[in-house]
């Protein structure tokens, strides 16, 4: 080709380089397909191990979602299973205690009753007939004698302790509940904790009053019991306010203090607080132990009309 152009025959020598270029174009042409088919077989392959992969993990994934599901299936039935046991187990250990605390008060109070009317009748009768017989002897002593004046000093003394067994009597079960109803029993109630604690107790009624059964009456007569004895005991306060409100649907009793106060945490626990929880309870109400803006306690007992109405709505 070069000495085709030497010699001045340039148009045989570009034929001889179009036909030199060709024969290379083709094989080159063809190395190229073959190459190509080669890269699209190989990618094809490389493709199908792939999804070959893909396939696998795929299944591997969905077996371990499905054994896990299995298991956290299988762990909430057996959670469910021993949860609802555990419930059902506290459910009748809370019944249990329910109905033990029930009986342990109406044992309390069935054994208070039967002491203070022990107090009441035997005793108080035997110093009554005491004091009789010490004043019918003095009427046989002569005036100013020493007897007669050491006779009088006894029948004071038997008189008062007549005075305390009765006031010990009513303390331990109050009689009035059946005779004065639980309005007269507070009254009288009042009077006996101011006299013997110096408590100032600011006493409020309201509402239409009904009259209440003396064996329902009991339990909030307790309840105000217990109330005012932490507040003596507790409180540090030398005042208290007692509301007792005739509602058309239920009697409220409250009870409120403005003194230290107390940790209602730890009180839920208390036998006190046990306790009036237990005869709220017995009544089908309710008692709340809030501390009010002013500081101190306020306990609330809220008991439906029927549970302690003595003729009912």
């Amino acid at each position: 080709m070069f000495a085709l152009a030497r010699d001045g025959k340039e148009s045989e020598a570009h034929a001889q380089i179009r036909l030199s270029l060709q024969a290379r174009q083709a094989a080159l042409s063809t190395a190229v397909a073959r190459l190509l088919v080669e890269n699209n077989e190989s990618e094809q392959q490389a493709v199908q191990r792939i999804g070959g992969i893909y396939e696998r993990v795929q299944r591997q994934v969905y077996w371990f979602l499905t054994a896990a599901l299995v298991t956290i299936v299988l762990t909430s039935l057996y959670l469910i299973r021993s949860n609802r046991r555990l419930f059902a187990q506290l459910a009748a250990l809370s019944e249990q205690r329910s109905e033990l605390a029930q009986k342990l008060i109406a044992t309390q109070e069935s054994t208070l009753r039967h002491i203070s009317r022990e107090l009441h009748d035997e005793f108080g009768q035997l110093m009554t007939a005491i004091g009789s017989l010490l004043a019918r002897a003095g009427n046989h002593t002569p005036e100013g004698s020493p007897l007669r004046a050491e006779l009088r000093e006894v029948s004071e003394i038997a008189q008062y302790a007549l005075d305390n067994v009765r006031s010990l009597s009513q303390a331990l079960h109050p009689a009035l509940l059946d005779e004065a109803g639980l309005e007269g029993t507070l009254d009288w109630y009042f009077q006996t904790v101011e006299r013997q604690t110096g408590l100032v107790i600011a006493y409020e009624k309201s509402g239409a009053p009904f009259p209440v059964d003396g064996g329902k009456g009991i339990h909030v007569y307790r309840v105000l019991q217990e109330a005012l004895n932490n507040v003596v005991r507790h409180s540090g306060a030398k005042k208290a306010r007692v509301r007792l409100r005739f509602q058309a649907d239920a009697l409220d009793l409250e009870v409120e203090d403005h003194g230290k106060g107390f940790d209602f945490q730890r009180a839920q626990h208390g036998i006190g607080v046990v306790a009036m929880r237990e005869r709220a309870e017995l009544l089908g109400g309710s008692i709340d132990f809030v501390r009010p803006p002013e500081g101190g306690t306020r306990v609330l007992l809220r008991v439906p009309r029927e549970g302690v109405d003595l003729h009912g709505r």
